[in-house]
C-alpha cells in the first residue's frame, strides 16, 4: 500500500479529528500528478466506488499541515494525501471460532462466512485473529495463510514463531513440487487442498490449467484474470463435479497451486461462475456497491447468496514439526447446505 508517514513532513492534527483516529498517508506518485484527489484515493483503496471515494475526501482527506482536502482538486507529484478517519463502530463477533485440531505448535480453526481473517483499514476488532487472541490471551497467535473475509472453512495458525516458518515453508515448497511435475521429477505435494463451491451452470470435470495475472484494467485493484498462454502465473485447480440440481452444481476443487482468487476465476472462466460471486460473478461492480452498503435488491436476486459460495473443506498435511500426517475437514457450513438443499432436483 501507499502508506508513507514515515518519509514524509510531520502531520498536523486538523481541528475535529478524533482523538483515535486512524491515520493513513498516500504518497502522490509522478504518474498520478494533476489527477483529482477522490480519483487518486480511488485508485489507493481497495473495493472503493468513485462515490464513496469523495465521500472519504470530504470527511477525512487533509494535506499533511491539516488543509482540508476538496475532491475536486488537482495533486502534485510526491504530495502527501492524510486520511484521518475514526474508528468503524464494528460489531464484535458472535459465538465462538470452533477448534478443529490443536497442539502445542499449531491450530486449526474453522473461519465463519464474512469474518475478515487480520486486521485492515475496514475491520480492526471483528476479525479472526483479533477474536483468537482475545480469547488466548498472551499466547503467540499468526496465520499461516489467509482466506478471503467471504470464504468460510479451514484456516491454520501457528502457535510459535517455529511453528510459524516451518509451516509458511511448507506452503512454499508445494510450488517446488509443482515445478518439479512440470520437469519430470516425482516428488509429492507436501500440502492438498480441497475446497466446496456451488455454482451456475454444470462445469465439466478435469483439471483447469490457466495461467492468472492481475486485471489492471479493472478499476478496484483486487481482480484477477486469465493471462495469456506463455504470461502470468501458472494456476492449476481439479474439479470433480459432486451432485447437479437445475442450473446449478455442488463442486469439488483441488488446488493444485494457490493463486489469489483461483477457482474464483478458473470456474468463471468456464461459464461457471460461484454463485454469490460479487467480482466474478454477474457484474463486477456489484463489489464496490457492497463495500459502500449499497447493494440495490435486483443485486441481492442476482446474487441469490449475500456472500460467494466458496467452502475450505479439507487440508491434507504433514505436521511441520512432529511429522505427523494431518486430514483436516470442514463440513459445508449451514448457509451453503441450506441453500443447497433448497435447489429443486
Amino acid at each position: 500500500m501507499n502508506d508513507d508517514a514515515s518519509d514524509g513532513p510531520e502531520l498536523v492534527r486538523p481541528d475535529g479529528a478524533p482523538a483515535d483516529a486512524i491515520v493513513r498517508v498516500f504518497r502522490v506518485a509522478p504518474e498520478h500528478a494533476k489527477m483529482r484527489v477522490d480519483v487518486f484515493l480511488q485508485s489507493q483503496l481497495r473495493n472503493t466506488s468513485r462515490t464513496r471515494a469523495r465521500a472519504i475526501v470530504r470527511r477525512s482527506a487533509f494535506s499533511p499541515d491539516g488543509r482540508r482536502l476538496r475532491p475536486s482538486e488537482r495533486l502534485h507529484a510526491e504530495e502527501r494525501v492524510v486520511l484521518w478517519r475514526a474508528p468503524l463502530d464494528e460489531d464484535e463477533p458472535s459465538g465462538d471460532i470452533p477448534i478443529l485440531y490443536e497442539d502445542d505448535h499449531l491450530l486449526v480453526v474453522d473461519k465463519p462466512p464474512l469474518v475478515t481473517v487480520h486486521p485492515t483499514a475496514r475491520y480492526h476488532r471483528s476479525t479472526l485473529i483479533e477474536q483468537l487472541k482475545r480469547d488466548r490471551p498472551g499466547e503467540y497467535l499468526s496465520l499461516v495463510h489467509r482466506l478471503d473475509r467471504e470464504t468460510s472453512g479451514i484456516v491454520l495458525v501457528a502457535r510459535s514463531p517455529e511453528a510459524d516458518r516451518a509451516f509458511k515453508r511448507i506452503l512454499e515448497d508445494r510450488s517446488a513440487a509443482l515445478a518439479d511435475e512440470r520437469a519430470g521429477r516425482r516428488s509429492a505435494p507436501p500440502l492438498g487442498k480441497t475446497y466446496l463451491a456451488i455454482t451456475w451452470s454444470v462445469p465439466p470435470a478435469g483439471t483447469i490449467d490457466l495461467p492468472l495475472e492481475p486485471d489492471v484494467d479493472n478499476p478496484l485493484r483486487v481482480k484477477m484474470r486469465i493471462a495469456s498462454p506463455g504470461t502470468g502465473q501458472e494456476a492449476r485447480t481439479g474439479v470433480e463435479v459432486l451432485e447437479r440440481r437445475a442450473g446449478y452444481a455442488l463442486v469439488c476443487c483441488e488446488l493444485f497451486t494457490g493463486r489469489q482468487h483461483q477457482i474464483r476465476v478458473h470456474l468463471a472462466a468456464l461459464g461457471c461462475p460461484v454463485v454469490g460471486d460479487k467480482l466474478y460473478g454477474p457484474d463486477d461492480r456489484m463489489l464496490a456497491r457492497s463495500a459502500d452498503g449499497e447493494l440495490r435488491e435486483e443485486d441481492l436476486a442476482r446474487l441469490e447468496l449475500p456472500r460467494h459460495a466458496l467452502h475450505a473443506h479439507r487440508y491434507r498435511i504433514k505436521h511441520a514439526l512432529s511429522g505427523r500426517q494431518l486430514e483436516l475437514e470442514s463440513p459445508l457450513p449451514e448457509d451453503l447446505s441450506r441453500f443447497w438443499a433448497e435447489r429443486p432436483g
